[in-house]
């Protein structure tokens, strides 16, 4: 978190602690994502009682803090983002998991500039291993190349706004052929 020194005390650490941390943060905020999605329930009141039931590091409870709120403050933005990128899999009808890991990866690549954005999607890659279907890396990696491609091309000010033009299809290092699934992650 940039402006409180939360950021500099983790940055201090090694890389791989602080690889480490940020990987906890993602999956802590990742839970409260998906939770406030199913449950309708606040973040500040599933994060509070995550951390209260299961004691994080202070670097870690305030990364994914910011993480969840930082999604929570601009999910509409995100949610109109992957509409446009991925027409073909309503948001609604997307799985929950998948949707959350899209926002969260979106908030990194667009709002934290100390986060390469190869990272941001090479976790989300992670998250949707370890959380999602067998689809949703394939889907996960392809939408975020997307987006990525559409920031490299857009203006600091509106990062996607307006970005329709659908750039070179993202290529999966695992999948060098750039081929897509053939359904929809969650759908099995």
């Amino acid at each position: 978190m940039s402006g409180d020194g939360g950021e500099r005390r983790i940055a201090s650490n090694s890389s791989s602690s602080w690889a480490s941390q940020r990987h906890q943060a993602r999956e802590l905020a990742l839970q409260v994502l998906f939770e406030a999605d199913f449950s309708g329930k606040a973040v500040d009141a599933i994060l509070e009682r995550r951390i209260a039931e299961e004691p994080r590091t202070p670097p870690v409870a305030s990364y994914a803090r910011e993480l969840a709120f930082g999604v929570r403050e601009r999910q509409a933005e995100y949610d109109e983002t992957i509409a446009r990128l991925a027409p073909t899999w309503p948001l609604e009808q997307m799985a929950r998991i998948d949707r959350n890991i899209l926002r969260l990866a979106m908030y990194e690549m667009l709002h934290s500039p100390q986060v390469p954005m190869r990272a941001a999607i090479n976790e989300a890659v992670e998250l949707a291993k370890q959380f999602g279907s067998e689809a949703s890396r394939r889907f996960i990696n392809g939408v975020l190349g997307t987006v990525a491609a559409a920031h490299r091309n857009a203006s600091p000010e509106d990062p996607l706004d307006g970005q329709d033009a659908r750039p070179e299809e993202p290529r999966d290092v695992a999948d060098p052929d750039g081929q897509r699934p053939a359904v929809a992650p969650g759908e099995q």
